[in-house]
């Protein structure tokens, strides 16, 4: 008990900030929970959710490779097993990880400036509590709160190294990198932080050797589920994930602008994205592909590109810059402006702001303060992480902390010079900054990027039965971009839901003369069809959406329904096998079944 009582009397300071931070992002979780959206209804939310529950039912792999980073959805399947069924006890842990990284960005500033430590501290830990993307982020079904702690903890930890270390440091180092790499694999960038780290503990040859070598063993030991997985499981060879592959084509081809610019016969959902980027990789390449070949498909596609347009993947590497630093909020998910027009969330900074603040910051911390550089090198290998592929809000708010400490000291520089009366100083900086929010605020042209907010916002909307402000958001993305296939798709749905059949139609065949591989598209006309009882007309449609995604079963079984309909019963019943394979144990597919087994009269 004395030893408890001496802890909490050296660290009260430390538990104050944690209990602060904690409690300030449980007001906005309680908040959340009001909103008809705290449920995962889309995105990556859900498909996070649908996965964990698949595992709490058994499923602890379907057979192939891991199509996504596995840590996650098991973190909220141990969860779920453990508590409830509910994004609450998730929030309330990422919020306890919220207050983690609110101390470690505390603790980095008296670690890494000695001078005005204090201010900087107490700076850079409120600027995180009031930054909006964080706000949001910690609350909601995604990794990236527990991945900013990580990254973090992790700088600190290294900050923190010196000639004591022993060999246990960097085994463990390791397996902490490769347990978090199964969450968010930019982690994986700070490796050439921590081979510095051990540099300049000055080891001798054999020691320096062991080192980096127990480094690497640590990260194959911690991320082993994954591997073992796959080699043993699935047999295939990926190390985490076999998404990587896709990525790297969604950020590098002829069409990419440096965000997540979906190329044409692919969706935009998470669930919808990766499940056609593996049938339309098998029709291209004209035979069954397992998970790793998917991944070499499109990895193959892109260095294609690469190589025969390098002047213009160069510009795209100057786009992809421009973009991290920039003002614009690129949040693929739209999470943020849907909890702001709610009201979970406060106003609060925005990483504009933030950017421009920490640049100047970040060049006077590196001349002036050794420590600082390692703050700038997290930052910009995070930056580097994010070069071979594309920028959203939730990529780049892992580099925020770093950023909060340089705008923190930068201010508190400035506030130094002018308490001594240094004035040409304070102008220089002034300057800089103002450089910087040039820099940062430069407008986006493209006036595609616009219509993201409108359009996610309508499709939430949507899931909810809100159908009034469905159609207003929808309407508004439209009129941004009238030629985009998943909007007019979006907007199809709509006036179907609606009893407009006449709209629904005029909008899924506007989807389809845009992209004609679309075969949600293909299939909704047909459930048109079917509806009107145009049977042929309904045939048609549906085979025409299993050309492009065949993989679908309840396409299979509204396709035996059809063909039991034209009396077709050999095809009804070969249309329901393939549905069966697909998805077995569904009472409308056994329901049918019975039907097609009971001979007609």
């Amino acid at each position: 008990m004395k030893h408890v009582l001496k802890f909490l009397r050296e660290n009260r300071f430390w538990l104050l900030l944690a209990l602060l931070a904690f409690g300030l992002r449980l007001v906005l979780l309680a908040r959340f929970s009001d909103s008809p959206d705290f449920l995962p209804n889309g995105d990556d939310m859900k498909f996070y959710h649908d996965w964990a529950l698949r595992i709490m039912g058994g499923q602890w792999s379907d057979g192939h490779a891991f199509y996504g980073l596995p840590g996650y959805a098991y973190c909220l399947a141990a969860i779920y097993s453990v508590a409830d069924i509910s994004p609450w006890p998730v929030g309330i842990v990422q919020c306890a990880l919220e207050a983690l990284t609110t101390v470690i960005i505390a603790r980095l500033a008296l670690a890494v400036f000695p001078r005005m430590a204090p201010g900087i501290a107490i700076t850079a830990a409120l600027g995180w509590l009031l930054f909006l993307p964080a706000q949001t982020f910690s609350i909601i079904l995604m990794p990236t709160a527990w991945v900013v702690a990580a990254f973090w903890g992790l700088v600190l930890w290294l900050v923190k190294t010196d000639a004591n270390t022993t060999w246990r440091t960097w085994l463990f180092i390791g397996v902490f990198i490769g347990v978090v790499s199964m969450l968010v694999a930019t982690v994986l960038m700070l490796l050439p932080l921590v081979l510095v780290a051990i540099l300049l503990t000055r080891p001798r040859l054999p020691a320096l050797g062991a080192n980096i070598a127990l480094v690497f063993a640590g990260i194959f030991l911690g991320c082993s589920p994954a591997w073992i997985h796959n080699r043993f499981v699935a047999h295939e060879p990926v190390l985490l994930s076999a998404h990587s592959g896709l990525n790297y084509w969604i950020g590098n081809n002829p069409k990419a602008t440096g965000y997540p610019k979906i190329p044409a016969g692919l969706r935009a959902s998470q669930e919808g994205l990766l499940r056609d980027s593996i049938t339309l990789a098998q029709r291209e390449a004209g035979k069954p592909l397992t998970r790793a070949e998917v991944s070499e498909h499109w990895s193959a596609k892109a260095k294609a590109w690469i190589e025969s347009d390098r002047p213009a993947w160069f510009a795209l590497l100057g786009r992809k810059f421009v973009n991290f630093w920039n003002a614009f909020q690129y949040d693929d998910l739209s999470i943020i402006s849907l909890l702001r027009s709610q009201g979970v969330v406060p106003p609060g900074l925005r990483f504009g702001v933030v950017a421009a603040l920490a640049l100047p910051g970040l060049f006077l911390a590196v001349w002036r303060v050794p420590r600082a550089r390692w703050i700038a090198a997290a930052v910009l290998l995070h930056m580097a992480a994010l070069m071979p592929v594309f920028v959203t809000e939730r990529y780049r708010l892992c580099a925020v902390p770093g950023l909060l400490l340089f705008a923190s000291y930068g201010l508190w520089s400035l506030y130094d010079w002018l308490c001594r009366a240094r004035w040409l100083q304070p102008l220089a900086y002034s300057g800089a900054t103002a450089c910087a929010a040039v820099f940062v605020s430069w407008p986006r042209a493209d006036i595609a990027l616009w219509s993201l907010d409108h359009f996610n916002t309508g499709l939430r909307a949507f899931k909810t039965g809100n159908l009034a402000t469905a159609q207003r958001e929808l309407e508004l993305a439209h009129a941004y971009v009238e030629d985009n296939a998943e909007i007019n798709f979006a907007l199809a749905n709509l006036w179907l839901e609606r009893g407009d059949r006449a709209k629904a139609k005029a909008f899924f065949r506007r989807t389809i003369t845009l992209d004609p591989t679309h075969a949600n598209a293909w299939n909704n006309l047909g459930v048109v069809a079917m509806e009107e009882k145009f049977w042929p007309t309904a045939q048609n449609f549906l085979e025409l959406a299993l050309k492009y995604e065949p993989e679908d079963a309840k396409t299979h079984y509204l396709l035996a329904r059809v063909r039991l309909e034209l009396n077709d019963r050999p095809g009804a019943r070969a249309a329901l096998a393939e549905a069966l394979r697909l998805l077995p144990g569904q009472p409308e597919f056994e329901k049918l079944r019975a039907q097609l087994d009971t001979p007609p009269n």
